[in-house]
């Protein structure tokens, strides 16, 4: 698809795929999301991937020592890849997601939620 940059007139060719991944990223900012745009090879630090996470350092560490999520280590520094820490929470909010509905099918069959 092409487009024109306004202030300056000049014309370019963007592929469907980023004009799509802009329109999200403007749809997310415009409802006050907050953005960050990383390469997929960035690695991150023990206590970046918890805030991602949302949990405290030594359980991200807890799962790193149990193997659920890759990293390496840099010197005593443990590195976990950006992309690694996004699939662990991916999978974690599907796991989630499947919890609760087998708990809505148990209240359900007891009689305890009306659909």
């Amino acid at each position: 698809m092409e487009i024109e940059i306004e202030e300056t007139g000049e014309r370019i060719i963007l592929p469907v795929k980023a004009l799509n991944l802009l329109g999200e990223i403007l749809k997310a900012m415009s409802q006050g999301k907050p953005i960050s745009i990383v390469p997929l090879a960035t690695e991150v630090t023990t206590q970046k991937a918890a805030e991602i996470l949302g949990c405290s350092r030594p359980y991200l560490v807890k799962l790193l020592e149990e193997g659920k999520i890759e990293y390496t280590k840099v010197g005593k520094h443990r590195r976990i890849k950006y992309e690694d820490v996004i699939d662990y929470k991916k999978k974690m909010k599907e796991e989630q997601k499947k919890r609760l509905i087998e708990m809505m099918h148990v209240d359900e069959d007891l009689g305890r939620y009306d659909s």
